[in-house]
């Protein structure tokens, strides 16, 4: 995710002295040759040069993105604005362009271009990056600065469906959403996103949008709520995860009604017992909450934050928004998942 990269690693890039260029020229990045493939993610209508393996669909989105393969000059252009310092640690950084462009890069895996406006992003694997590691992230951290450029605020979530309804798990990288969702998964209720979700206001409260039919799981989890044949790819090398496919009777791909938003809280190191609580938030403390777990920190302008604030209030005025805790013991996830069904009942 985004955020926690960011946190702990900077960017690691500095702007260099050039005049802004025009980067975005139709003739060498506008030209989507070959076939395109459309997809609905998000809620967005994406056209790719990529062929992804999610379902495709051509019914018109909340906005338009084209994703595509960046030519040479397109990266070579970009790259006489930025020099990476020789002291810069970690494999993620990013830069701002003069254009307003914003370059990303996860060393010796792939880098990035996005438009100023959110409407087009290059892309181009390095050293034989799988397809799967290079999806996964094209689609969650890259397409979420597209999506803050054009005013969409993406959470930090997985979600599953229960009941016909959204049921949303919030929390930072490593917090187990992903495997509470598996629990979920085990007893019949599909996934609609993992990692990034998208809502919309409605007449009535927030619709949530789905996202890929794919889950990132550590194989143990996998194999204790997925079953033994259950296959994956590696997410990259630095990562035992596994980025999962599910099929159409473990995932939806359905708009549905957001019910219910529980905020996870950090695992403690060496909690006994196994006490699930679950705590109704007060408006302003949920306020906060949705305000820690947006997917992308790094786009910080005054326009941005402003958006992002009027978000977080309404939605914490018209969605139940709840604390869970609970031990972080593999073999309790079922009790945790039973504890939350229970929940939702009295709601």
């Amino acid at each position: 995710m985004v955020k926690g990269i960011i946190a702990r690693m900077g960017s690691g890039f500095r702007a260099g002295g050039q005049s802004g260029l025009m980067l975005w020229r139709d003739d060498d990045t506008l030209g989507m040759r070959g076939p395109l493939h459309t997809y609905r993610l998000y809620g967005l209508w994406l056209r790719s040069q990529w062929p992804l393996p999610y379902p495709e669909g051509t019914e018109a989105g909340l906005t338009e993105i084209e994703l595509f393969k960046g030519s040479n000059f397109l990266f070579s252009e970009a790259a006489r604005e930025i020099m990476i310092q020789a002291d810069a640690k970690g494999w993620f950084h990013h830069a701002r362009l003069q254009d307003g462009s914003t370059y990303l890069r996860w060393s010796g895996l792939f880098e990035f271009l996005i438009s100023a406006d959110g409407r087009r992003i290059a892309g181009r694997p390095v050293n034989g990056v799988t397809e799967e590691a290079f999806h996964a992230y094209l689609v969650s951290q890259v397409l979420s600065f597209a999506m803050v450029r054009q005013g969409i605020e993406p959470l930090h979530a997985t979600v599953v469906v229960v009941d016909g309804q959204a049921v949303a798990f919030l929390g930072d990288c490593g917090y187990g959403k992903s495997s509470l969702g598996a629990a979920f998964i085990q007893v019949g209720h599909p996934l609609l996103t993992d990692d990034v979700l998208v809502v919309e206001e409605r007449d009535h409260g927030f619709a949530a949008y789905p996202g890929p039919p794919r889950i990132k799981l550590f194989p143990e989890v996998a194999k204790t709520f997925l079953g033994d044949r259950v296959g994956g790819t590696p997410m990259h090398p630095q990562t035992p995860k596994l980025v999962i496919p599910l099929d159409a009777f473990l995932s939806s791909q359905a708009v549905v009604p957001l019910k219910s938003i529980y905020v996870l809280r950090r695992p403690i190191p060496g909690s006994q017992g196994n006490k699930v609580t679950i705590k109704t938030l007060s408006q302003r403390r949920a306020f906060l909450e949705l305000l820690r777990n947006t997917f992308n920190t790094v786009i910080i302008e005054g326009e941005r934050l402003e958006r992002q604030f009027k978000m977080a209030t309404v939605v914490a005025s018209k969605v139940p928004i709840k604390l869970l805790s609970y031990p972080r013991i593999l073999a309790l996830l079922p009790s945790v998942r039973e504890a939350i069904l229970s929940d939702l009942g009295r709601d």
